[in-house]
């Protein structure tokens, strides 16, 4: 059976007794979790170990489960987005998170920057320009509505694709100028899931100057090519659009040419590929105006869920995202003259009606310990070192009680409760793609009205 007993601990807290029956069975269970997932008898909890001698019969272990766990929304800095090996590209306008538009910039190099020559010395000479395409492959990425038209443009980039960073990055937010003239776009309804390409033809005008430019041998090496072909940006075309789709790093252009006014229908192609992927980067870009995070600060503050409706948002690609605080855990360890923290299950769930097919919810959530400035520390991990996932669990149910994120954190909260600075962490949730997707995600807190956060915390005090 449960005995209830009282603390006046922190705020408000529900605190249970197991009996000793109950006891001798929680301990056994934990003794023999702790013998399979170790070589020997002790459960790290941050810089406390809680050992074999700590598991004895009198021990009491409390479930506490009405600790203060306060939701924010925070910016993170801007994202690394080159070697990301995805063009991102595409534009939809969110009813919850507002406009996300995705630009893709890359460079393009050559194997071989000569025409075919069957060893005629005249050979070059007869061949002709026929035409020239962006062959974009789909990945099977999308987010938004796949079911109206989409549409993308060309243009050619003006500058070099070199980035200022002295980690050779890009980010989200970089940014490189182009020609306005579009070398080429395409409009098409998208089968994102097909293994199909999307062929866009661009000017012929372009085509035959760069054919021109290798039949002389103006451009017979890659430096050559780049100095010509800087490279490409491919634009969202945001009030044609409402989807935004994911494109393989193997999409190349592909330059035809054939011989002049040959019988033969044979066409000769030379291909230019994406051979550097640092060279390539995603701009994503975002417009919140008349949206409940409009107001979202500077990427060193937060805004609190009171001021958001009782919700957290997340979104992949803009660097929104859940920060998780625990406000009152330093106070847990006054309860008792000694004890720990053993385990700390958090449970947070999605707000009904904010995810559907057209805006799936991710199967899992990084978790990032960062600090007061929300400056990151470094994944959340387990005892091995290995990164900790919030896990979906969607199982079906009329009202979504049951779908939610699960989050063991004990071993955070144990270092936590004992740290002797007044230096709080806080954690941060983002989506494993934050830098290659637009997943986006609203959370209810522990205030929300239905499907509210919750957090149970077991205790053991000796």
């Amino acid at each position: 059976m449960l005995v209830g007993i009282t603390y006046n601990l922190v705020a408000v807290m529900d605190i249970y007794i197991c009996s000793k029956t109950f006891m001798y069975k929680f301990i056994c269970f934990l003794f023999l979790s702790v013998v399979i997932t170790s070589c020997n008898s002790d459960v790290d909890t941050g810089e406390f170990v809680v050992g074999a001698d700590y598991l004895a019969l009198n021990n009491n272990v409390i479930q506490i489960d009405t600790v203060t766990v306060a939701l924010s929304t925070v910016k993170l800095d801007s994202l690394v987005t080159s070697s990301q090996s995805r063009i991102l590209v595409g534009a939809y306008n969110d009813p919850i998170f507002g406009k996300i538009k995705s630009d893709s910039y890359f460079q393009l190099y050559g194997t071989n920057y000569s025409l075919y020559n069957d060893n005629t010395d005249t050979e070059s000479t007869n061949y002709v320009f026929d035409s020239i395409r962006m062959v974009m492959k789909l990945d099977k990425y999308y987010y938004g509505d796949t079911t109206k038209t989409y549409t993308f443009n060309i243009h050619k980039v003006t500058e070099q694709i070199k980035t200022s960073l002295e980690d050779n990055t890009f980010h989200n937010d970089s940014k490189l100028s182009y020609q306005s003239a579009s070398l080429g776009s395409i409009s098409f309804k998208p089968k994102p899931l097909s293994t199909d390409s999307v062929s866009v033809v661009l000017s012929d005008d372009f085509g035959n100057e760069l054919f021109q430019k290798i039949k002389k041998n103006e451009i017979a090496n890659s430096d050559e090519f780049v100095e010509y072909l800087k490279g490409f940006v491919v634009t969202a075309d945001s009030d044609n659009s409402s989807a935004v789709l994911g494109f393989d790093l193997s999409s190349e252009l592909r330059l035809y040419y054939s011989k002049y006014l040959s019988s033969s229908e044979t066409s000769y192609i030379l291909n230019f590929g994406i051979y550097d992927t640092s060279k390539q980067f995603n701009a994503v870009t975002t417009d919140r105006a008349g949206t409940v995070i409009e107001d979202l600060p500077i990427a060193t503050s937060k805004l609190v869920s009171t001021k958001t409706a009782n919700q957290s948002f997340i979104q992949s690609g803009s660097g929104v995202s859940c920060r998780i605080d625990f406000p009152n855990i330093k106070q847990l360890k006054f309860a008792f003259d000694k004890g720990a923290i053993v385990d700390a299950q958090l449970s947070i769930k999605p707000v009904n009606g904010t995810f559907s097919s057209k805006y799936p919810l991710p199967e899992s959530l990084l978790v990032y310990v960062a600090d007061d400035l929300n400056r990151v520390k470094g994944l959340l991990t387990n005892a091995a070192g290995e990164p900790i996932y919030a896990l979906l669990n969607q199982s079906a149910d009329e009202f979504n009680e049951s779908t939610a994120y699960t989050l063991s954190i004990g071993s955070f909260l144990q270092s936590e409760m004992i740290k002797a600075s007044d230096a709080r962490y806080s954690l941060i949730l983002a989506s494993p793609n934050v830098s290659k997707t637009v997943d986006r995600l609203v959370l209810a807190d522990q205030n929300a009205s239905s499907n509210n956060l919750k957090m149970k915390i077991y205790y053991i005090s000796y």
